[in-house]
């Protein structure tokens, strides 16, 4: 097939949107498939034999100048005036300013591709491909509405006020996904969760787990670091759940020797540091950001325990990352994340999500029992193997596409399936 992949951002080694499309990218051209990735900034890692097409935005939220004015010179149509004039107003235009742009290099292209596959964007774009009869399907990793809920449920007053503002895409989302026929997702938990805030209809979706690259996340050959926690948050937020680990670690300082590792970008100044601060924990909380997958893998390898303390997940490539590196887990029962791990103390011990008191509890068990963090450690690495691979992700994926061309009208008129 000629595939189409779109993802609105697809920042590389920070969140799950990048992972995705560098992965199934790679996944779809090994089974022989032709994929051109379409993407906003930033753009993605890809792997040879993947193209990609960069889709301009205005870029307003570059790490090293986010809500940036930009000059008047750079501002090129009415979809430039539209991104900035939504930021100006406390909005976040890239979902739907994205599929736009996408929309309009897509519909002079449409001869080229057999499928579009957007990933997580459900921006009005869409619509316009799919009015023009462009076989269509789109990943939903989980409603973003569920964030919303979290971040609303710790604001006050005028931040209240400009978070409602800054989510106000989700409507178009939920908008956007009941008119595709074709959704995947990624767990049984965001399957539900979408069924109930977007208002889609069972038949719409598929699920499709993520996968992990077993061969580069394996077991580590070098001997642990005595004491050491992994733990990876994608975002400066309150639904990962970083603040609740911090809690614990500070508490497991005052009874044993114990680092944390945050694989983060923190917010100069943010929740995250003036937590660090305030728990004088700097001595032994270390962040680091931009890693490989190669340094992700020897970095969760060096650890004696990894923690995905999150509120709410999709699915959590963290935890199988960890599973795959053989470490053992201490996780929030929340989400997709039992479904991910398998039953509390199959491959991971299970705590309440927020609970700190019983984060450190667990965290102090697995670091006192060398012989259960081996078990564990062990059977997550082999629930990966069996369950969690990026060729089977794609392989159903294509499944996906196939169903989807088969049902647009459009189909067998210059398709070129194989």
């Amino acid at each position: 097939m000629r595939i189409a992949l779109l993802s609105y951002r697809s920042k590389p080694h920070c969140g799950g949107q990048g992972v995705y499309v560098r992965h199934l990218s790679r996944g779809l051209a090994e089974l022989g498939h032709h994929v051109e990735v379409f993407s906003g900034q930033p753009y993605p890692e890809l792997d040879p034999g993947v193209d990609l097409t960069a889709v301009d935005s205005l870029d307003l939220y570059n790490d090293a100048d986010p809500f940036r004015t930009p000059n008047w010179r750079e501002l090129r149509d009415a979809v430039d005036l539209l991104e900035v004039g939504t930021m100006w107003t406390a909005g976040f235009p890239e979902p739907l300013t994205f599929s736009l742009r996408a929309a309009k290099l897509l519909r002079a292209r449409s001869h080229e591709f057999d499928v579009v596959h957007d990933n997580q964007c459900l921006g009005y774009g869409l619509l316009a491909l799919q009015r023009a009869g462009i076989p269509l399907v789109a990943t939903v990793h989980h409603p973003i509405t569920h964030d919303r809920r979290v971040d609303l449920a710790g604001a006050t007053g005028w931040r209240r006020i400009g978070l409602r503002r800054w989510y106000g895409f989700t409507r178009m989302q939920g908008r956007v996904a009941r008119r595709i026929p074709h959704l995947l997702t990624v767990s049984e938990s965001s399957a539900t969760d979408i069924r109930r805030d977007f208002g889609v209809a069972p038949h719409q979706l598929r699920v499709v787990p993520l996968g992990v690259d077993s061969e580069v996340f394996q077991p580590p050959t070098a001997p642990r670091v005595p004491g050491r926690i992994v733990a990876m948050a994608s975002a400066d937020t309150p639904m990962k759940g970083i603040g609740t680990l911090l809690e614990a670690v500070a508490k497991l300082r005052t009874e044993r020797s114990v680092e944390l590792v945050l694989v983060a970008k923190p917010t100069p100044g943010g929740p995250t540091e003036q937590l660090i601060e305030e728990l004088a924990i700097g001595d032994i909380v270390r962040t680091v950001s931009g890693l490989s997958d190669a340094e992700l893998a020897a970095l969760l390898g060096s650890a004696e325990v990894a923690s995905v303390p999150s509120l709410y997940e999709g699915f959590s490539l963290p935890t199988v990352e960890a599973m795959a590196c053989a470490t053992p887990l201490v996780a929030s029962r929340a989400g997709a994340i039992p479904e991910v791990a398998g039953a509390d103390g199959e491959c991971a011990d299970l705590v309440p999500p927020g609970d700190a008191e019983a984060l450190a509890t667990a965290l102090a068990g697995l670091l006192d029992s060398p012989e259960r963090r081996q078990r564990l450690g062990a059977a997550g690495r082999a629930r990966v193997l069996a369950k969690y691979d990026w060729k089977s992700v794609a392989a159903a994926t294509v499944d996906c596409y196939a169903e989807a061309i088969a049902r647009t009208p459009r189909a067998g008129k210059g398709a070129t399936l194989c």
